[in-house]
């Protein structure tokens, strides 16, 4: 895989991306919502609940979607929002189920689809929230709250790395420093095509390194490692820089307008959706690998890597791309470049 940037962890991204007529496609925007529901539920409750809604539905006479993929949808919106109505020790519970790595210094994670890092608007339950929880499970109730070293979108899965200690935090934090998010040099449309603009003496640059690993004509898995920690670096390069949206960003694949992604034909018939439940389709941006530098009581670099989840993995089976295996390395095969 690619090698990391030096001084600063080694981000490896996979994303999806599909458009008409693109050899790199992508898409944007948040998939699910934050729940409704005002009340804490633990397992057995939640689990009953569900029952109850399941009977109801039944009742009604709601129809269950027949298509696979639109069940598989369905599950995971339900998924996302059981994940903000739960009990937070059952969300730690969660969480320390997915760990990764952990060690003196850090505690590392695999982080769910539809999660939120911190809290805001309509905002339940978020990580954040439940890392003191979470850190009495792995060290004893006389523990100290874990700490944030850095973020994830909502919709973004994977590699998460969380800290025992404040300095190390800062420490971590100081490898994911970020600044005001900016092209470099800047674009914009102009009559259906990007065309260069004068740079803004203000802007910052913004730089990402990506391969193709895998492609079909209307479609590609990439792997991206962003040289510069900006946010929401990697989808404005994709869609804006590239012209080839993140499968599912809804936010960004329009330059003009907040709406959900227009997808090809023959992408909604391998999905085996249609364009008018194309907004449901969820944001494949996974964190798959980071490489941290020696930090605090280690002396060699720490290499951290998860498996994309199950609908980002069904996605590719369908749309016929491969995942390569975890040790490639960027060969003469594959093309590679790097967005500015």
């Amino acid at each position: 895989m690619a090698a990391p940037w030096l001084g600063a962890p080694g981000l490896q991204i996979l994303s999806m991306s599909s458009c008409p007529g693109r050899l790199f496609p992508l898409g944007s925007r948040s998939f699910c919502s934050s729940a409704t529901s005002s009340k804490p539920l633990n397992a057995q409750r939640l689990a009953e609940k569900l029952r109850a809604q399941k009977q109801e539905q039944k009742a009604k006479g709601v129809r269950v979607p027949t298509n696979p993929v639109q069940r598989r949808v369905q599950e995971l919106v339900r998924f996302t929002q059981q994940l903000q109505r739960v009990h937070p020790n059952v969300l730690a519970k969660e969480l320390s189920r997915r760990i990764l790595h952990q060690d003196n210094d850090l505690v590392v994670i695999n982080k769910p689809y539809g999660l939120p890092v911190h809290g805001g608007p309509g905002v339940q339950l978020c990580i954040s929230d439940v890392l003191p929880i979470l850190a009495k499970m792995l060290r004893g109730h006389k523990a100290e709250p874990l700490h944030l070293c850095h973020r994830l979108d909502k919709e973004t899965t994977g590699v998460m790395v969380l800290a025992w200690e404040k300095d190390m935090a800062h420490g971590v934090q100081e490898l994911f420093r970020t600044r005001q998010m900016t092209l470099s040099p800047s674009y914009r449309l102009d009559d259906g095509k990007m065309v260069k603009v004068r740079a803004s003496r203000d802007a910052q640059v913004a730089v990402t390194q990506y391969q193709v690993l895998s492609s079909t004509p209307s479609s590609a898995l990439v792997e991206l490692q962003p040289v510069t920690g900006i946010k929401h670096q990697l989808r404005v390069h994709l869609s804006f820089g590239l012209d080839c949206p993140i499968l599912g960003d809804h936010k960004y694949s329009d330059w003009n307008r907040l709406a959900p992604q227009k997808l090809s034909a023959g992408t909604l018939k391998k999905l085996g959706l249609q364009q008018s439940k194309a907004r449901y389709i969820p944001l494949h941006l996974h964190a798959r690998q980071l490489t941290l530098p020696a930090l605090g009581s280690r002396t060699e670099d720490l290499l951290l890597a998860c498996k994309p989840p199950h609908f980002f993995a069904c996605s590719l089976r369908r749309l016929g791309l491969d995942m390569p295996n975890p040790d490639q390395s960027r060969g003469s095969e594959a093309r590679h470049g790097e967005a500015r």
